[in-house]
């Protein structure tokens, strides 16, 4: 039984990019036939974009994919496991999407109990509790627990966590502060726990991230500091940028 992570990237999205390229395409050939100039021009131009889109998400597809050769997904997820550290007691995932990140964190930390939580919305339906619990299986992991929840508000007392990651989840959450969903999840983590945050904090999306790392060494957080990871630690300056994660940084301290 061989995990199955899914792809961030669904193949139904590179299919409707394609296909809506082929169909401008279609109807750049008729206003061609018709002589309408303009409207010609315009599909031929949506046409390229649309292939373009393709390419672009082809691309990522396979630099993402487990069972390709960059497996960029598995390096940015082992990388984030790693920054963490050896934690013992619980550890908390926020946004466990298919459990990659938890089932990685479990390896790392035999001693320890690792809750991953996520909504399971359906903008990424192929990630479920489900799937979760039977990577956890394939891959041989039991000290590992998924359960529904949301990380604008989480469903647990303060500083009950030894340990907290999260990949990619607060700037996909429209409608909050990034910033204040960040402390709402260090709010469960113990005095002298560790964290590692990994997304795309980029100014558009987060404000200033560097004030909230002034603020977590005022509330007296150790170690705290932001570590590039689209400079080629995780991935290459052209992969940060072509696969649209451009910004991507680690969150890492102890409490």
């Amino acid at each position: 039984m061989k995990a199955n992570y899914e792809n961030w990237v669904p193949k139904r999205l590179i299919f409707s990019s394609f296909g809506a390229s082929v169909i401008a395409a279609y109807f750049t050939y008729a206003g061609y036939k018709k002589d309408m100039v303009e409207l010609t021009v315009i599909f031929a131009i949506v046409s390229i974009l649309f292939l373009f889109a393709t390419f672009r998400l082809t691309f990522m597809y396979m630099a993402f994919s487990y069972d390709g050769k960059r497996q960029l997904s598995r390096r940015i997820i082992d990388g984030t496991a790693e920054c963490l550290g050896e934690v013992k007691g619980q550890i908390l995932e926020v946004g466990a999407g298919s459990g990659a990140l938890s089932i990685a964190v479990a390896k790392k930390n035999p001693d320890a109990k690792v809750i991953g939580v996520d909504r399971w919305g359906k903008e990424y339906a192929a990630f479920s509790k489900a799937l979760c619990e039977e990577n956890a299986k394939a891959e041989g992991v039991g000290n590992v627990e998924f359960k529904q929840g949301s990380a604008s508000s989480l469903d647990f007392e303060d500083e009950v966590f030894d340990g907290l990651v999260c990949n990619y989840v607060y700037s996909n959450i429209s409608g909050f502060n990034k910033q204040e969903l960040i402390l709402e999840s260090l709010r469960t983590v113990k005095k002298g726990g560790k964290f590692a945050i990994h997304d795309i904090m980029t100014k558009s999306k987060y404000g200033d991230i560097e004030k909230l790392v002034d603020k977590l060494r005022a509330d007296g957080y150790e170690e705290v500091h932001l570590i590039r990871t689209d400079e080629g630690r995780f991935m290459s300056k052209f992969e940060g940028y072509f696969c649209g994660l451009r910004g991507s940084m680690l969150l890492v301290g102890t409490k």
